[in-house]
């Protein structure tokens, strides 16, 4: 006999379309009249748990101080700026795995993927082949974005692990990175040398000083604009707003921060009579990554569905999301993002070999989005997280590298850092319950 399965309640189809309260840009807001009273709801979130990226933020600044105590060299705009060239890679992996972390799964392949894609980019770029770098670059995203649609296939069609099913790409995408090399008669000592320009300037390269100014400006007025249109729209329709004085408060700190960037980037940190300034290419790269899949994630239909699925898997069903759709998207879009980190990767190196730390790298993806406060657990997490986390993996290694820490303590140290926010999102989420 047939049963008819009943119909979602009011509540969980609520819990199914939207995500939590915390994930929309514009539903973070607290209901409040005026700056001291949203101060005061966050004050009351905050002893309930609900600290957000706070905790880490305090815990970087209180790491590049200890660094800086150490060694005066760490702030200096020359580290500074290396420091960001550096953070790319984490930070792009980070954001790979933000998409199955909020569905409550993992990605152990991102590592080798990137690398595969930098491998079919690197090949492609130089000679005998000499492609366009442009296309290169696309033929090297393609492929990552076809491995996640088969791994994505296999976990949403035949139901396997995400766990097991990426293990397996972990050491089958790594032989496949080994045979691509061993196969190109110009990779010399299992490795390619990038010799396109285009692409070594994507970590190494920088923009010219008025450059970097005015793409300041620019990001930080649209920025500005679209906060205040925002606003008054949400007070005009009658929604939750944020006091127009935080919007403000906002926007006067991004363009603090904004010009700290500058101005250190714009230093000369040549030597030996050599100038070299101006504002990485990569910083402009993460930016429009970061605002993509920032509005991809709280504006747009498939990042409520992914909260979510990472919420409440049954109850999103119910209420009609395609649950095997948005999670086959999901892992596309991560190995799509690994391939970035693995361009990213290919510029910082300027070479790609058979000797890529591909385990390593899936590590610090998960920890970069971990660390910055995405929830192993699924269901909460910004791509702005993935950004705190990787600068917090990133200054851990620079910081220690220039007061002699060797590789193990280096380990060690991440570690814990790790362990420290995995500790922080289960008590929150167990104070939430």
């Amino acid at each position: 006999m047939s049963t008819t399965e009943p119909p979602p309640t009011v509540g969980e189809a609520a819990e199914a379309e939207e995500p939590a309260s915390d994930q929309l840009p514009a539903g973070n807001e607290l209901v409040a009249d005026s700056l001291g009273e949203y101060l005061s709801g966050q004050w009351k979130r905050m002893k309930a748990g609900e600290s957000g990226a706070l905790p880490v933020v305090v815990g970087l600044l209180i790491i590049v101080i200890i660094f800086q105590v150490q060694n005066s060299k760490f702030l200096s705009t020359g580290n500074l700026t290396n420091l960001i060239e550096q953070a790319g890679v984490f930070v792009l992996l980070g954001m790979a795995e933000v998409f199955v972390l909020l569905l409550g799964e993992i990605d152990l392949s991102t590592g080798f993927v990137a690398g595969v894609g930098a491998v079919v980019t690197g090949e492609l770029a130089t000679t005998p082949h000499n492609v366009n770098w442009f296309l290169a670059v696309l033929a090297g995203l393609a492929t990552c974005a076809v491995i996640g649609v088969i791994q994505g296939l296999l976990i949403t069609r035949l139901g396997l692990p995400s766990f097991i099913v990426t293990l397996a790409g972990l050491l089958g995408w790594s032989g496949f990175l080994l045979w691509l090399i061993e196969k190109d008669k110009n990779a010399t000592g299992g490795t390619i040398a990038v010799t396109n320009n285009v692409l070594n300037d994507l970590v190494n390269g920088s923009m010219s000083a008025a450059a970097g100014w005015i793409t300041m400006i620019v990001a930080v007025g649209l920025y500005g604009a679209v906060s205040i249109y925002q606003t008054q729209r949400r007070r005009r329709s009658g929604l939750v707003t944020p006091p127009l004085a935080l919007v403000l408060l906002k926007i006067a700190g991004l363009a603090g921060a904004g010009i700290i960037l500058v101005l250190v980037c714009n230093a000369n940190r040549g030597f030996n009579g050599t100038q070299l300034l101006g504002v990485p290419w990569i910083v402009p790269i993460l930016l429009v990554v970061l605002v993509i899949y920032s509005i991809l994630l709280g504006r747009m239909p498939f990042g409520r569905h992914l909260y979510a699925i990472g919420g409440n898997a049954e109850a999103a069903r119910r209420a009609g999301i395609s649950l095997n759709r948005v999670r086959l998207l999901a892992f596309m879009l991560c190995s799509f993002t690994a391939g970035l980190a693995g361009m990213i990767y290919l510029s910082q190196l300027g070479s790609i070999s058979s000797g890529i730390a591909g385990g390593n790298l899936v590590l610090y993806a998960v920890a970069a989005a971990v660390i910055g406060g995405t929830s192993l657990f699924g269901g909460r997490g910004k791509m702005s997280h993935a950004v705190i986390g990787g600068f917090v993996i990133t200054t851990i290694y620079n910081g220690m590298g220039l007061i002699q820490i060797g590789p193990a303590g280096q380990s060690m140290v991440i570690a814990l850092v790790l362990l420290a926010a995995v500790t922080v999102d289960s008590l929150a989420r167990r104070g939430r319950s």
